[in-house]
């Protein structure tokens, strides 16, 4: 007996494509390449605190092929404009519709090799349009920092000042090479960009600034206002004074009729 299926049942459902949030492995290989990444992080997440269309992470998936879940990277900071900065667990390129603008890879000597070859020729595919490579011991690239630019869907290098500092175009900001750390400037300031901690404790510390502001508000207005009461009190034991003044001048002119004052 022959079993003939309704159109709807011989309708094949889709299969569910899993896009992982972690892989397991560790963040980073030394503790100085965690610093240097929840540094920048941290300053860059700060420095665009304001601008509702640029989302700063970093270590997250970018999945950049539709149902491919190996086809992934986890650039360790990314900053990409256009989109809101509300929380991911992964980035899909192909939802989001927009590469990130600038990526930064601390490198290290599990993954100089791949930054170097692999990533660079992938990010200039999705036109990441700078990209840099920071070595915070300094062991592996020829110059600590190294930063490359798109053009024409290929990287060239930004060439650094005697300092070895590059500015990014797209950041608008000063990467300096500063020990083991990647500090950034703003060039309109000149003043380097606080980390999260750092920015954390400028908050406190302005908040603090203008509470001792209030309450010195607060006393002068109390003093004034005791000052006006003080004025009030005088003006009124002059008007007292000059009354009484006026009572007894007339007093004295009632028993004295002949008597001038």
């Amino acid at each position: 007996m022959s079993i003939r299926l309704s159109a709807d049942e011989q309708q094949v459902q889709p299969t569910t494509i899993d896009y992982p949030a972690s892989d397991g492995e560790p963040m980073a290989e030394t503790e100085q390449h965690i610093l240097a990444m929840l540094y920048l992080i941290g300053a860059l997440r700060h420095y665009f605190r304001h601008a509702a269309d640029v989302y700063v992470i970093g270590n997250m998936f970018l999945y950049y092929i539709e149902g491919k879940p190996n086809a992934r990277r986890a650039p360790d900071v990314m900053v990409i404009k256009g989109v809101g900065k509300q929380t991911r667990r992964i980035y899909k390129l192909w939802e989001e519709k927009v590469a990130p603008c600038a990526i930064f890879e601390v490198t290290s000597r599990q993954t100089k090799s791949d930054d170097i070859v692999g990533k660079s020729a992938l990010y200039a595919s999705l036109g990441v349009r700078e990209y840099f490579l920071f070595d915070p011991l300094h062991d592996y690239l020829d110059r600590q920092l190294e930063g490359y630019r798109l053009a024409d869907k290929v990287y060239l290098p930004i060439p650094p000042n005697e300092d070895g500092e590059i500015f990014s175009e797209e950041l608008q900001l000063i990467l300096q090479p500063d020990g083991a750390m990647l500090r950034l400037i703003d060039p309109k300031t000149g003043e380097t960009l606080p980390g999260l901690e750092e920015a954390l404790d400028r908050i406190a510390q302005e908040a603090e600034r203008a509470q001792q502001a209030i309450q010195r508000a607060e006393h002068e207005a109390q003093r004034a206002e005791h000052e006006a009461q003080r004025a009030e009190q005088e003006t009124q034991r002059a008007a007292a004074a000059e009354a009484e003044v006026a009572r007894l001048r007339a007093l004295l002119a009632e028993r004295n009729p002949g008597h001038e004052g």
